[in-house]
């Protein structure tokens, strides 16, 4: 499994541990990941995806899945969130036909 969160697309980074005589050796910096469970409300579902903290803290920012999927870029997705956010967009393409009805 890899060490990239679904949503944010963060992922580990190298640089150096710098010791008190300013050595230095190579050192990973890894996202703090955790699985969860978040609940989109247009397509009444929950979604069980591997996310950074600091994009669970984004998404209750900006107010659900829903809202961080469509604001977010294509590229910063994972193939599973990209398919999460196509069937979202089809759904809501799909609401607006049926209230004109």
């Amino acid at each position: 499994m890899s060490r990239v969160c679904e949503l944010s697309g963060i992922h580990r980074q190298i640089g150096h541990k710098v010791c008190h005589s300013n050595k230095k050796s190579k050192r990973e910096f890894r996202p703090n990941l955790v699985q969860v469970t978040i609940r989109s409300d247009t397509l009444a579902q929950g979604f069980r995806l591997r996310v950074s903290a600091a994009a669970l803290r984004t998404v209750d920012h900006r107010g659900g899945l829903d809202a961080y999927l469509l604001k977010a870029s294509e590229d910063e997705l994972s193939l599973r969130a990209r398919a999460i956010r196509r069937a979202l967009k089809k759904k809501l393409a799909e609401i607006p036909a049926e209230a004109a009805a």
